[in-house]
Parts: structure tokens; C-alpha cells; sequence
């Protein structure tokens, strides 16, 4: 089965990979589901090494995104400074040679489910905020954990896109994980200080 994530996804990249695209170019494409398709290219690159310097770009647009999902928005909007900027062809190249594996693994668990947990008009909203949790913990200066976030992340992208419900619940719950995850890595490293003088006594 294709998914249309997988598709919209590969489209867009190979787009990239070929002309300079920016941010707005692609929103003003792709309308309501451009809320899902860009938060899911904004993070796919924390899946994978990528040049440096893009974590600052790629976070705040993906937060202010999601942002508007709580508030209910279906139209996407970001400020001009924002909309202008471009993907680099290196972006581009790295996530392309990647793909396959995500949208593999994608593929196999998410089709139209549960639709009336998927149409809910609350839902929406709902996986705004989880996204924007995510997005926090993402962009958080905690070393080697972007992959977690993004994960959750990419779920709940994929599950709004492909209208599916079960999918959606199993993020909530993999958000959940991820907030405990980071709660006690967060406490990990408030003992830490304490806790290395004894070790070394």
C-alpha cells in the first residue's frame, strides 16, 4: 500500500533536490495538509546526521506550525522571514538517500482507522499540542536525543495525514513514553553535580 505521506514526501524532496524551495513555495502548495507534510520535513532530518546549523530554522518553523493546529487554524502561515527560507540541496540529498527506510516502516502500520477518533474536531487541536510538546523537547539542549521526539512526532504527522485514529492513539501514548523519557533524564542530570563527588571520593 502507498501511502499518501509517502508519496506527497518524495515528491517534495525530489523537487528540492533539483530547484531551491522554500518554505512558503511549499505551504501555498499543498493548503491544510501542509500543517503534516512540512512538521514532517522539518523533522526528518533529526532522524539522520545533517549539516549543522539547521536546528534553530527547522525547530521554530515546526513549532510555530503546530502551534496553529492548537489554535485551530487549517490555513498555515509563517512570517516572511520564515516562508523565505530554502532548503538546502544537501537537506534534501541526505533525507532522499534515507527515506525508504522511514516510509517502509510507515507504510506498514498506518492506513484509515478509528475515523471517528480521527474526525473529532478536537483532534486536530489535540495533535497540535503534542506536536508542540515534542517540538520542545526536541529543539532542548539535552545531548543525542533528537531521534526520540521526532519519532513521535513523524507519528502523529503520518496518522493526520493518513486519517488514522489507532495510529493517532498509539502517538499519544508513545508521547507519554517520550515526556517520562525526558523527565527522568531531566532528573538524571539535576542529580548529576550532586552525585559526582561522592563517585569520585
Amino acid at each position: 500500500m502507498n501511502l499518501r505521506f509517502s508519496q506527497e514526501i518524495k515528491s517534495l524532496l525530489q523537487r528540492l533536490s533539483e530547484q531551491p524551495l522554500t518554505l512558503g513555495d511549499i505551504l501555498l502548495e499543498t493548503s491544510e495538509r501542509g500543517f503534516s507534510l512540512v512538521i514532517t520535513l522539518l523533522v526528518l532530518p533529526f532522524l539522520f546526521p545533517m549539516p549543522p546549523g539547521l536546528t534553530s530554522p527547522l525547530g521554530g518553523a515546526c513549532l510555530l506550525l503546530s502551534l496553529q493546529m492548537v489554535l485551530g487554524r487549517r490555513t498555515p502561515w509563517l512570517p516572511k522571514k520564515i516562508a523565505n527560507y530554502q532548503f538546502p540541496n544537501a537537506f534534501a540529498k541526505i533525507i532522499l538517500q534515507n527515506l525508504r527506510r522511514v516510509t517502509r516502516i510507515l507504510e506498514k502500520i498506518s492506513r484509515p482507522r478509528f475515523q471517528k477518533v480521527a474526525n473529532h474536531p478536537l483532534i486536530w487541536r489535540f495533535n497540535g499540542l503534542c506536536i508542540s510538546w515534542l517540538t520542545i523537547l526536541l529543539i532542548s539542549p539535552v545531548p543525542f536525543t533528537n531521534p526520540i521526539p521526532t519519532v513521535g512526532i513523524l507519528l502523529l504527522a503520518v496518522a493526520t495525514i493518513e486519517a488514522d485514529g489507532l495510529l493517532m492513539c498509539i502517538s499519544y501514548v508513545v508521547t507519554l513514553l517520550i515526556t517520562l523519557l525526558f523527565g527522568f533524564i531531566g532528573y538524571a542530570l539535576w542529580l548529576a553535580p550532586n552525585l559526582l563527588p561522592s563517585i569520585f571520593k
